[in-house]
């Protein structure tokens, strides 16, 4: 009964191993070792029976790819010399019909039956994860290469041969391919010559000059315009082989045209001593190294027209910034050698935006365009004249003999702009704010050349602020003034980091109920020596250095955050809702909405709690961004006020177009209610515009019971202003939000002439 069990169980072994998906072994030790055992599996592995390789020894080792057999013998002869500890590792073999076949082999040492020492294992067929290996490393391969070659086309932009070059190093380090060549067309016509690819015994390119004659397989190329893909030479009968293939051994092929504006220049040429080397992807990816070698060509060919661009203004052709700082450093430095001075006019035209804004961008653009020949009229050849943007020119003049000359040149330019320019067929003037920085001669040192343009720049700002058609030379003051502002943004800068800012509010106050409806946040500054600083005192810094955006941003989430800490501490605060001033270069950035988006998710505050307020003067400077922006904005949730609202331009024009919710009456007509009736009167207008559109209205500025009481009466929704409340720190507005406000006394007839009288006056 014991041994039919044996035998019993030793079936049900046998029939095991032959099920599973996997080759079983036992074979005798040793690097000779013979198979004692394989099951039957074996066959559709390799297509040889177990049998077979059983009978023959020398039969797997023939079966084993050439380039693999050494390390096999060497894995099994080491296994011998170490102790014989397991292991696996995987080879190649040919398996039916002379396919491919990767095998793992994991053996494990035991004792046989005879006390000789076996190998158990087992053979598993790896072919299709060797073969997605071998595929993802291609891919991986070929990405690098286009990256590679990205990088260093960008870097070199005029490189064309460099680039050529790098091609054809790069495929050759390629898995599969042994040898790429470049085909370019003379330009003097002819056929087509190798320009790179021939690789020396040593590694490096050898550059040859032979021709891909007709009837080959680049010639093909070269006169189709179309792929050429040969699976094998010794089988090829449509073509001949390029006489550079000559002694290389190559099997297969594939190349591509190479096309510069639909006509073929050339080929590009992939060449393996493997035969069907190459597929559909091969040729997909040459395609691509072969436009980025073309674009190479093109970007040489344009690269005076391209430098002509990028240094040049697209409306005028004056120089822009960049080659006018060039020009500055270049006559800096002659002008130090022949000790002369250097003079930098920068001119900005005044109320050029009426032009705009009454004639279109048509007649602002001709405008700009006449500028420059009027100046260049006023200047000598050497001079250069340049467009910086918008309606700000910069003159450089070279050999200046100081300060007095320079300011004759700029006052012969102020009187040139009294004669008109011709504007669709109409007379317009126009004059000019010029602002003047001299530089004598000295050793010129990085930074000079931008240094004396933001000196003229700065003596420009100083010439509008004093009644514009006028020139200002830039003296110390405004130096130290200039030192000031940068040492300012270098202690915003710090400010950011250590967290010297912090928020006060307002109230924003319903008429109708005396209760807080919303705040308004108002940034303040810590500032470790000169105490607690107004936005007045340093915005226009953050506004200037781009330190405006991290400064709003943290602005938002301040803001967001303490109002959902005030809606959750007090049910009389619930739909309370918080107001954030936008500056123009933060409506401006495209981003804006993602950002405002990602505020309101980390804060969980609802979007119709966050009100944002932007300036008429915002909407007029750049229309079209803006209205994208508070359009995104809007249909995110968020409330939109439009601030300071009178002081601007088309008023009435953008509250149509932009999608606002309310409008905030600025203080300056506040301030005459009850005093001047020509405030009344516009206030009346805005609050009956605002209901005509459905907008709240909210006045700021409020000071006194005599403005509460018109308000009421125009039908004002809502105030805010030192009557109610200072802005206040967070912890000092929580009383605030408890309980209305006492309802202020209508004031009487008597005490609103007497306030009359105090300012000259009649009473409303």
């Amino acid at each position: 009964m014991d041994g039919d069990k044996t035998a019993g169980n030793g079936a049900a072994q046998q029939r095991l191993l032959e099920s599973l998906p996997v080759v079983a072994y036992t074979a005798s030790w040793g690097r000779d070792g013979r198979w004692l055992y394989l099951s039957p599996r074996i066959e559709a592995l390799l297509g040889l029976t177990a049998e077979e390789l059983v009978h023959d020894p020398e039969l797997w080792e023939r079966q084993v790819h050439p380039d693999d057999v050494e390390e096999s013998r060497w894995r099994r002869e080491v296994s011998v010399l170490d102790g014989a500890s397991g292991g696996s590792f995987e080879y190649r073999m040919l398996g039916p019909d002379g396919a491919l076949v990767w095998v793992l082999d994991i053996a494990e040492p035991a004792e046989g039956e005879d006390g000789d020492r076996v190998w158990h294992g087992v053979l598993v067929d790896v072919t299709l994860r060797k073969l997605e290996e071998e595929v993802a490393s291609r891919s991986a391969g070929r990405q690098a290469v286009v990256a590679e070659l990205s990088e260093k086309a960008l870097a070199n932009p005029a490189g064309h041969d460099a680039l050529t070059e790098e091609i054809v190093t790069l495929l050759n380090g390629l898995d599969g391919i042994d040898q790429s060549f470049i085909w370019e067309v003379p330009a003097e016509g002819g056929a087509a010559m190798v320009r790179a690819g021939m690789r020396a015994p040593d590694g490096n390119l050898d550059w040859r000059r032979l021709s891909a004659a007709s009837g080959t397989h680049a010639a093909a190329v070269i006169e189709f315009g179309s792929d050429v893909m040969v699976p094998d030479w010794e089988l090829e009968d449509r073509f001949t082989p390029a006489a550079a293939l000559e002694g290389l051994g190559v099997r297969s092929s594939a190349a591509v045209p190479l096309e510069r504006d639909g006509v073929v220049v050339g080929a590009l040429d992939a060449h393996s001593r493997q035969p069907g080397a190459f597929d559909d992807d091969d040729l997909r990816f040459m395609r691509t190294l072969a436009r980025m070698l073309i674009d190479a060509g093109e970007r040489r060919e344009s690269d005076q027209s391209r430098r002509h661009e990028t240094v040049h203004d697209p409306l005028t052709g004056l120089p822009n910034r960049l080659l006018f700082v060039e020009d500055v450093e270049a006559a800096l430095g002659a002008g130090f050698a022949s000790s002369s001075g250097v003079a930098v006019l920068f001119l900005d035209l005044d109320r050029f935006k009426l032009i705009n804004d009454s004639f279109g961008h048509h007649a602002g653009d001709e405008l700009l365009r006449a500028v420059g020949p009027r100046l260049r009229k006023h200047l000598r050849p050497g001079d250069t004249v340049a467009r910086f943007g918008g309606d700000e020119f910069a003159v450089l003049v070279r050999s200046v003999e100081g300060e007095d000359a320079a300011v004759t040149v700029a006052e012969r330019i102020l009187d040139s702009f009294s004669a008109p320019f011709r504007l669709n067929n109409a007379d317009h003037f126009v004059s000019a704010s010029i602002g003047i920085a001299v530089a004598p001669p000295a050793p010129v040192e990085d930074g000079d050349a931008d240094a004396l343009i933001r000196d003229a720049d700065a003596a420009m700002y100083r010439a509008k602020d004093g009644g514009r058609a006028r020139c200002e030379l830039f003296d110390h003051a405004m130096r130290a003034k200039a030192v000031r502002r940068l040492e300012l943004e270098r202690e915003l800068r710090r400010a950011l980091e250590e967290d010297e800012f912090v928020l006060h509010y307002q109230p924003i106050v319903a008429l109708e109920t005396g209760t807080v409806k919303g705040v308004e946040a108002l940034i303040r500054w810590r500032h470790p020596q000169r105490g607690l600083l107004q936005p007045g005192d340093f915005i226009w810094v953050a506004e200037d250095s781009g330190l405006i955006e991290p400064i709003g941003r943290w602005v938002q989430d301040e803001a967001c955050s303490q109002t959902r800490v005030w809606q959750e501490m007090s049910p009389e605060a619930g739909n309370l809702h918080v107001s954030v001033n936008l500056s123009a270069r933060q409506v401006a950035h495209p981003d804006l909405p993602a950002v405002i988006e990602e505020v309101l998710a980390k804060t969980g505050l609802p979007p119709h709690s966050l009100q944002l307020e932007v300036t008429e003067t915002i909407l007029v400077e750049e229309s079209g961004w803006a209205y994208e922006a508070l359009q995104a904005l809007h249909e995110t949730g968020v409330h939109l006020a439009l601030d300071d609202f009178g002081t601007g331009y088309s008023s009435l024009a953008y509250l149509n177009r932009f999608p606002f919710d309310s409008l905030k009456i600025d203080r300056s007509f506040v301030e005459g209610l009850g005093v001047k009736s020509d405030s009344r009167a516009i206030v009346e207008a805005i609050v009956g515009m605002a209901r005509a559109l459905d907008l709240r209205v909210v006045a700021e500025g409020v000071e006194n019971q005599t403005q509460l009481s018109a308000l009421r009466r125009l039908g004002c929704d809502f105030v805010q202003g030192y009557l109610f409340a200072r802005p206040v720190p967070p912890d000092e507005l929580m009383p605030l939000l408890d309980k209305p406000f006492d309802a202020v006394p209508e004031p009487t007839v008597e005490h609103e002439v007497s306030v009359a009288a105090r300012n000259g006056t009649p009473a409303s």
